[in-house]
């Protein structure tokens, strides 16, 4: 009998401190499933709170991606342009003294016998070709003689008295600047009256 009673009483021993924990419980003391509920629950805002931190920032940072990346459209649709208007100036540089060539040939045949006219009008004509070939690609001569001496498009050899003349004119022309599509190729090299 006294066994019985020991195993009865351990028996309810730990349904005594149950009963004690539920009571306690609903005295008001919160449980952990309603605590980890709460904690949820608050992390939830902090998300909340701090999405709508990061939504607010995109609004803040999209205007200026979007200029970024027009910018850099811009910027490449230019290379490509200056690509197309520029991409022939080291040929047309590699031309430029076979120009040269063609007017020094022209300057050498000044005489006035049948057999030179001829060589000169030929030259004369395979020049004239040859430039409005050139001109096709926006490529023109620059001959300032008589003009103002410009030193974005001419380099000044010398300067000379020159009577009758305006300071800084071009007098004489020694060598004929080109230009491609605006862009200075080579300069004018030219002589200038004295002030």
């Amino acid at each position: 009998m006294a066994k019985e009673q020991q195993n009865t009483q351990e028996t309810v021993e730990p349904i005594q401190d149950a009963a004690e924990t539920v009571v306690e419980t609903e005295a008001g003391e919160p449980n952990a499933a309603e605590a980890t509920a709460a904690d949820v629950l608050q992390q939830l805002e902090e998300s909340r709170v701090e999405i709508e931190a990061l939504k607010k920032e995109l609004a803040e940072l999209q205007p200026r991606a979007q200029a970024e990346i027009q910018n850099i459209r811009r910027r490449a649709e230019q290379d490509v342009e200056k690509a197309h208007k520029f991409g022939l100036e080291k040929f047309a540089n590699e031309l430029l003294p076979v120009v040269d060539s063609l007017e020094r040939a022209i300057e050498a045949t000044q005489g006035d016998d049948e057999q030179t006219k001829a060589i000169r009008e030929g030259v004369e004509m395979t020049l004239n070709m040859f430039l409005s070939g050139m001109e096709k690609f926006n490529v023109e001569q620059v001959n300032p003689e008589g003009q103002p001496f410009n030193p974005e498009h001419h380099q000044a050899m010398s300067m000379v008295p020159a009577e009758g003349v305006e300071p800084n004119t071009v007098v004489a022309v020694v060598q004929k600047g080109y230009l491609l599509n605006g862009r200075l190729m080579r300069p004018a090299m030219v002589m200038v009256a004295k002030g």
